[in-house]
């Protein structure tokens, strides 16, 4: 095992008081690290200031999906508590879930009087974790009842339009895709007027983005499959860009994904809905995008191995050191990096 598949090789300290707890207000006032993958260079910047670091014809890609209230609370007949998290509607009325405490198939859980789930068996899901469960409400009360599935990292209590990009349109992810948080309407506003070009693409968060990555090896970690779609008239409009040499920005790892899921070996994109599980690591060569703007991401994380892949890890390494010096905030409602 080489050292870029070893999982301690995408290890790092990071000081608890580093992991932010809210989003900054505004949105677009977050700092922005700049990183040229080419050279290492670094520079210090704020979301504000994108407008007059991309090009007129830059095109940045963006995930429109909204994250639903996935935590359900509820409780068996004997009083035994459970937590359900939706995952993946199958089709009306049944959902894959993670449960949180120990049921056994065909056991009812009651949200309310009248509301109530039924674990109906454990799907065949290589993790194991994974329940279909059948609900007697439509999703709207569902979502009524649920509350916003914040990481574990997140201590302090925050509305699901904290966590919520402001173009989201697609009802589907259990968890924001983080690097648009710190968009405005007002930033997307100064871009356009740039002649900077917006596409947008969907894909639904899933479960993928809370397993940590248990294996030595990395080459042996499993990643969980997720919905992504691209229409044809946002692949053709990619197609025309890529062809005439515009720089295809992907705004948040989940962007990258299905980009780089639906594009061939030339970079052509194809429009389609598929489930990705797609897995990004040093020695993959990018197909679609030039670059991208992300957070800083967990330790041993897929996520982390993915800007590796694109930046270099090197160059990950560096620019992870100073943003801990520069005192960064990281995950989720954390600071961002553009690699371009």
């Amino acid at each position: 095992m080489n050292q870029s598949t070893k999982l301690s090789n995408y290890d790092y300290d990071l000081p608890a008081g580093l992991i932010a707890q809210q989003p900054a207000s505004p949105r677009d006032k977050a700092k922005l690290m700049v990183l040229n993958k080419a050279t290492g260079e670094i520079s210090h910047k704020r979301f504000f200031d994108l407008p007059d670091i991309l090009k007129a014809g830059d095109v940045l890609v963006f995930n429109d999906s909204k994250v639903i209230p996935a935590r359900l609370s509820g409780h068996k007949a004997t009083g035994g508590k459970i937590e359900i998290f939706l995952l993946k509607k199958v089709k009306d009325g049944i959902w894959q879930c993670l449960i949180g405490g120990k049921v056994q198939a065909g056991q009812e859980i009651f949200l309310t009087k009248k509301t109530v789930a039924q674990a109906i068996r454990k799907t065949a899901d290589p993790t194991g974790r994974i329940w279909l469960v059948k609900f007697n409400a439509a999703d709207k009360k569902l979502f009524y009842l649920g509350e916003t599935p914040l990481p574990p990292y997140i201590k302090r209590k925050s509305k699901l339009s904290d966590y919520q990009t402001v173009y989201a349109r697609a009802l589907g992810s259990v968890a924001a895709p983080t690097a648009g948080l710190h968009f405005t309407k007002a930033l997307l506003k100064k871009l356009k007027s740039k002649g900077v070009k917006t596409e947008f693409v969907t894909l639904h968060v899933g479960l993928g983005t809370f397993l940590p990555v248990e294996t030595d090896n990395i080459l042996k970690h499993k990643m969980h499959s997720e919905s992504a779609e691209i229409s044809p008239a946002t692949a053709k409009r990619l197609n025309r860009y890529k062809e005439s040499g515009q720089r295809i920005i992907a705004v948040g790892t989940t962007a990258a994904r299905t980009l780089e899921s639906c594009a061939d070996k030339s970079g052509k994109v194809k429009a389609q809905t598929i489930n990705t599980n797609i897995f990004i690591y040093p020695g993959y060569e990018f197909r679609c995008i030039d670059g991208l703007i992300t957070n800083f991401h967990l330790p041993k994380s897929t996520l982390l191995m993915l800007v590796s892949a694109l930046a270099g890890k090197s160059n990950i390494d560096l620019s992870y050191r100073e943003a801990i010096r520069k005192k960064y905030r990281f995950y989720s409602f954390g600071d961002g990096m553009l690699i371009i």
